[in-house]
């Protein structure tokens, strides 16, 4: 059957309960990524306070995600078993807490084990989002879903940048994530009071359950959940496709280029660019209105060509491989003196990031439908080891006033994730949901 994008006279005719659940996330990822990219805004003034070197700066930088990959795989278990509403509501408390008392660090020390406990409590959010989205939309609907609520880290990152930029300047580092951290705990009481899975919500009706439930969305209550145990070979089974340890090593290098953007990007700008500390703010806001722009036109443009009968393997993998192509443009900058320049150069390959963003599409397709959320956990594990590698790279490379080994660093890990794309996963078939697959059962090679 053809898939389409999201439709209005569809919307109109199975409810929009889903499309309230989409908004819930989209506000989740925004203050998820508010409280990662709080450090990068705070890294100049907070590195002078405290007297870091750039080396223990991109040490601070990657603690987030020493725990939060390594937290991963058990996430996504604990996801399948207790469902988002409720890891979701507590890990954003806790980790929001946890950014508030960044606001008391005073040693390198300190700063480390705060970033540990925020990786920690973060860990479950990606996992959760794809189950949130498995659960709510059918697969005709998903890219396009996927593409918005993924958006919401890009269009985070733009709004809230130059903000949080501002924030500083009036309160200092600390009032930021003291700030910062009270918004996030406000809002996990709002998430926890307002989500339910599908079978759960008094507002859906039974068209829109219907509707999801024949589109291949996984609907089970909660007490289906509970009655799941965890099983090694479950685990065993995400590592048996060739696909998926494709799409795993792709996720890391995709991942590479956004926490570069996430983590050393401000630095870069002010430190080696020597821009002005505030202009910089609204400056680093482009590429990440490019991301933005990128990864909705990779949801909405993948089913659209699904729709006019292009295969779905194409249609998805393209925006990715595009993207990733794209992502190289991120060389330029090393060539350039010009700040017009370098931004457009920046912008260009970070739009590219973006399309590449809709890769969680390749976990519902790829996986057992009853362990979605431990095969998001291991596929973001691999994207999150970036998290690790990539801020210690960088600050181990660059050398003085030279960022350019850096930018060097990123490309080159683009460049394979283009490789494992065209000759480790290939083609994929994606014409119809997986089925459950018992215990056992072998994944789409």
């Amino acid at each position: 059957m053809a898939e389409q994008p999201l439709s209005t006279a569809k919307v109109k005719h199975t409810g929009r309960v889903r499309f309230l659940v989409l908004g819930l996330v989209f506000i989740n990822i925004i203050i998820n990524y508010m409280d990662r990219t709080n450090l990068s805004v705070a890294a100049t003034q907070m590195a002078g306070d405290l007297q870091f070197t750039p080396l223990q700066m991109g040490l601070v930088f990657s603690a987030f995600g020493w725990i939060y990959a390594a937290l991963q795989i058990p996430g996504g278990f604990v996801i399948d078993r207790f469902g988002s509403r409720i890891v979701y509501g507590v890990g954003l408390f806790i980790w929001s807490l946890i950014t508030a008392l960044h606001a008391i660090a005073n040693s390198f020390g300190g700063l480390v084990g705060l970033r540990l406990g925020v990786g920690a409590f973060e860990a479950p959010v990606m996992p959760s989002n794809n189950r949130v989205i498995s659960s709510w939309f059918p697969e005709n609907e998903r890219a396009s879903a996927i593409g918005i609520y993924s958006s919401a880290q890009f269009v985070g990152l733009a709004c809230m940048t130059p903000l949080l930029f501002h924030v500083q300047e009036l309160y200092g580092w600390r009032g930021l994530f003291l700030i910062t951290g009270i918004v996030g705990m406000v809002w996990a009481v709002v998430w926890y009071c307002l989500y339910r899975e599908p079978l759960e919500h008094k507002s859906v009706s039974q068209a829109e359950l219907d509707h999801i439930r024949q589109g291949g969305a996984i609907l089970e209550s909660r007490q289906e959940a509970a009655k799941r145990k965890f099983a090694w070979s479950d685990l065993a089974l995400m590592f048996s496709s060739r696909k998926l340890i494709g799409i795993y090593f792709g996720q890391f290098t995709i991942s590479a280029t956004f926490w570069f953007f996430l983590t050393w990007f401000p630095t870069y700008l002010v430190q080696y660019r020597h821009m002005d500390f505030i202009k910089s703010g609204y400056i680093a806001s482009i590429p990440y209105l490019a991301a933005f722009f990128g990864v909705l036109l990779a949801g909405f443009v993948s089913d659209r060509l699904i729709k006019r009968g292009v295969s779905a393997s194409f249609a998805r993998k393209a925006p990715v491989i595009l993207g990733m192509s794209l992502t190289l443009f991120i060389l330029g900058a090393n060539y350039t003196d010009n700040p017009t320049f370098i931004i457009l150069f920046m912008s260009i390959a970070f739009f590219g990031n973006g399309l590449a963003t809709i890769t969680w599409v390749f976990v519902t397709a790829l996986a057992p439908r009853h362990l979605i959320g431990l095969a998001g956990g291991v596929f973001n594990f691999t994207g999150a080891l970036s998290s690790i590698v990539v801020p210690i790279a960088i600050g181990a490379l660059i050398d003085g006033h030279n960022f350019a080994p850096a930018l060097m660093f990123i490309a080159i890990l683009a460049g394979l994730g283009i490789c494992s794309y065209l000759f480790v996963v290939g083609r994929i078939d994606l014409d119809a949901p997986q089925e459950t697959k018992p215990q056992g059962s072998r994944v789409a090679r």
